[in-house]
């Protein structure tokens, strides 16, 4: 059994009994973040998520070609200006062209996790924040990240794990979730916090140490793993 065989064993996934398609309601969270926000989704925050909270500066993308898996609307990899490509794949791309995205300077590519549509090795750095929760099949996403990324690339990652799956994020992280990683990936940074407040972008902000605990304890877990 592989170890991406065996995470899919200790994976549970939700059974959606929902009213609107897990598609529509992202959509409609992104629709109301801008309308709410006054017609413009923010993105100056990202440097900050994408440096600091791994103890990375910006000239660690300097040269760089960068994929951010669930990138969302807002324009996540505006900032890296240094990198040499750019890219936010999100199986929702289409739809947010409706929420300004082609004002921005990345690229967007619609595609899902599950079925990253790059050859082998085309990317030095891929990021995942707040999104592995959210695909469809967790097994299959980390395989075509860890294809599409160089022997030595960085595989950064932000996820909120021990909550119960919901409609939009069907994904219940396993605690062990790095030890299922590691003879595919080295790992050079692992933190857990808390989050208190379910803002899982500040949880490393906060740093409010995690506790084991009951099942359903949410926190954040951040990584930056090397492909072997």
């Amino acid at each position: 059994m592989s170890q991406y065989e065996k995470l899919r064993t200790a994976v549970r996934r939700r059974v959606f009994r929902q009213f609107e398609p897990k598609d529509d309601a992202e959509f409609e969270f992104w629709r109301k973040t801008r309308r709410d926000a006054g017609g413009t989704l923010q993105n100056g925050h990202y440097e900050q998520l994408f440096t600091d909270q791994f103890g990375l500066t910006r000239e660690f993308f300097t040269g760089k070609r960068i994929l951010d898996v669930g990138c969302g609307p807002r324009g996540s990899l505006e900032w890296a200006t240094e990198a040499v490509r750019r890219v936010g794949l999100d199986p929702l791309v289409d739809r947010y062209r409706a929420l300004g995205i082609d004002e921005h300077t990345m690229e967007y590519c619609s595609a899902p996790a599950e079925s990253i549509p790059f050859p082998d090795e085309s990317f030095d750095i891929v990021t995942s924040l707040n999104s592995l929760d959210h695909v469809d099949d967790l097994h299959a996403s980390l395989s075509e990240i860890t294809r599409i990324l160089v022997p030595s690339g960085s595989f950064l990652v932000e996820v909120e794990f021990g909550h119960r799956p919901t409609d939009t994020e069907p994904i219940e992280i396993p605690e062990d979730f790095v030890e299922l990683l590691e003879r595919t990936f080295r790992v050079l940074l692992h933190q857990r916090f808390a989050s208190p407040t379910g803002r899982i972008h500040s949880a490393y902000v906060q740093a409010v140490p995690y506790k084991e605990g009951k099942r359903y304890s949410p926190g954040v877990m951040v990584l930056h793993l090397i492909k072997r």
